[in-house]
């Protein structure tokens, strides 16, 4: 038989409250941390063959010559920008000059325009980052945006041959 005497009681009771309490003021602990990103602006140009302004075969006595295509621009959701069109010459006018593939010394001078015919609105190649200058400006989707470029050419009157010339296009942003 066992006997409890009052002060293996009174130990039990003062193990059992030490114990206990531990048990009952458990604690947490907490901390944080930052998720970031950071998107830069980009744009993109898609341009190539298919953006290719063929004005066709002419007879020597052919004037008001035009034709359009079309490019894509694809900027950042809300990027401003701002886009110039350079002929090979690098007249930042738009005034161009197409050059023969044979023998002909002869160049037939062309020009860049936003709107079509001979009186459209030049496009050309002064624009920058922050203005548009002589050139487009857009405001960036996350998708490609279309851009129509015209051309005209007040005369055919040149030697038989094949003509042609390369623009550059910048996207200032």
């Amino acid at each position: 038989m066992t006997y409890i005497t009052k002060s293996s009681a009174v130990l039990g009771v003062a193990a059992l409250a030490l114990f206990g309490s531990r048990a009952a003021h458990a604690d947490t602990a907490t901390g944080t941390f930052d998720v970031m990103l950071d998107i830069d602006a980009t744009c993109a140009v898609t341009a190539g063959t298919a953006s290719d302004i063929d004005l066709g075969a002419e007879t020597s006595d052919a004037t008001d010559l035009s034709g359009s295509s079309t490019f894509s621009v694809n900027c950042s959701k809300t990027v401003p920008y701002y886009i110039g069109l350079a002929p090979s010459n690098g007249a930042t006018d738009g005034a161009g000059v197409m050059s023969p593939a044979g023998s002909s010394a002869d160049t037939v001078p062309y020009q860049l325009r936003q709107t079509s015919g001979a009186s459209g609105t030049i496009w050309g190649d002064t624009a920058t980052t922050t203005a548009v200058g002589n050139g487009v400006a857009g405001t960036g989707s996350g998708a490609d945006q279309d851009h129509t470029v015209y051309v005209t050419v007040p005369s055919a009157n040149y030697a038989p041959d094949s003509y042609s010339d390369t623009v550059t296009i910048t996207v200032n942003y």
